[in-house]
């Protein structure tokens, strides 16, 4: 099983962190988002090759302004 943002998601292993965004609905061309795969960011280089282990833990993080 793997989770996106603290849900389970229908998401397999050794799928891309590219499909997943594609699932969300979020273009992989947003400014000021970032992902990470078990706390560790991945470099948005590596997003269409970088493939999901098994009861991975994924943060899709976006920046926000403010203070």
């Amino acid at each position: 099983m793997i989770l996106v943002n603290g849900e389970r998601c229908d998401v397999n292993a050794g799928e891309t962190i590219a499909a997943v965004l594609a699932r969300l609905q979020v273009a992989p061309d947003t400014r000021g988002m970032a992902v990470a795969v078990e706390g560790e960011v991945v470099p948005r280089a590596l997003w269409d090759s970088f493939k999901l282990p098994a009861d991975a833990h994924v943060e899709v993080l976006t920046a926000m302004q403010g203070g």
